[in-house]
């Protein structure tokens, strides 16, 4: 069924290689930490000692900011799969109170190529039911939001049944201002099928844990979006130029891009580069009809 195409290193069930070593500390790590103590994020970038994990594991202090070298390639791209809908809900909660299955919360960060967050990127999630039913009538498991400011998202939704000929998985589209979009899968550690499946990438899988009655998942996402070490945390790129015309994939649009598309016009909302199936009928959260 499922699989995609384009580039992060993910959390895998166990610490990452920064967390399990107390000498090596990345601009990642530091920012967790910030986040979690209430520190201002400008400041937490600059290397605040009060912040956690500041001492090595004998005590001695440890590097707060090292070059982004712990291994954060770009999240590996994987196949899209047959069952994509363009034009699902902006919402951060696929679930009702009624809904049937394991409660799991996913949260992360999404991250440029210099260890920096990455805020207003679109992610696109959609996934099996309980039964591993993919809802292809209606939006049931389906759903797209925007990063916050700081890099964050969090979704809400089940764990997945099994899909046939598949281990547990969910899908996600990610796509920062004017950047390409990155397809890729998200898995569950101590899964049976992730020894069978020829689609299973280690790289993606999740850091899972039991809460109560549901499921808790991180997992970091790392664009192929150039960054500095000066580059603000929350900025990302938008064109230089608006695009206009009539709509085409492969073409750059800017935010106040207005494009006409079966003799209707239309103003862009976000940044992006269109993609096929993302014309703006499909997209409410990319274009607006004039």
């Amino acid at each position: 069924m499922d699989a995609s195409t384009d580039g992060d290193r993910g959390t895998t069930g166990q610490p990452h290689g920064d967390e399990a070593d107390g000498h090596h500390l990345s601009r990642k790590t530091v920012l967790r930490a910030a986040v979690a103590a209430g520190v201002a994020l400008p400041v937490a970038m600059m290397g605040v000692p009060a912040l956690a994990r500041t001492v090595g594991a004998n005590g001695e202090p440890v590097e707060l900011t090292p070059a982004c070298d712990d291994g954060d390639d770009p999240t590996p791209p994987q196949t899209e799969g047959p069952y994509f809908k363009p034009n699902s809900p902006r919402r951060t909660s696929l679930v009702d109170a009624g809904t049937p299955g394991t409660r799991l919360t996913v949260t992360g960060y999404v991250f440029g190529l210099a260890c920096l967050p990455l805020g207003n990127v679109l992610m696109d999630f959609w996934q099996a039911d309980v039964n591993g039913v993919y809802d292809n009538a209606g939006y049931r498991f389906r759903g797209h939001q925007f990063t916050n400011p700081d890099g964050t998202f969090t979704l809400t939704t089940i764990v997945p049944g099994l899909y046939p000929g598949r281990t547990r998985h969910i899908h996600v589209k990610l796509q920062a201002p004017g950047r390409p979009v990155l397809t890729t899968q998200l898995y569950f550690p101590g899964e049976p099928r992730n020894n069978t499946d020829s689609i299973f990438d280690p790289r993606l899988l999740m850091e899972v844990r039991t809460v109560g009655g549901g499921r808790e998942a991180r997992f970091d996402f790392v664009l192929n979006v150039p960054q500095s070490t000066t580059t603000r945390p929350t900025t990302t790129t938008t064109p230089s130029s608006p695009g206009g015309g009539t709509w085409a994939a492969g073409t750059t649009y800017a935010i106040g891009a207005i494009v006409t598309h079966n003799g209707v016009g239309y103003v862009c909302l976000q940044g992006h580069l269109a993609q096929p199936g993302w014309e703006p009928p499909n997209v409410p959260a990319l274009w607006r009809a004039e």
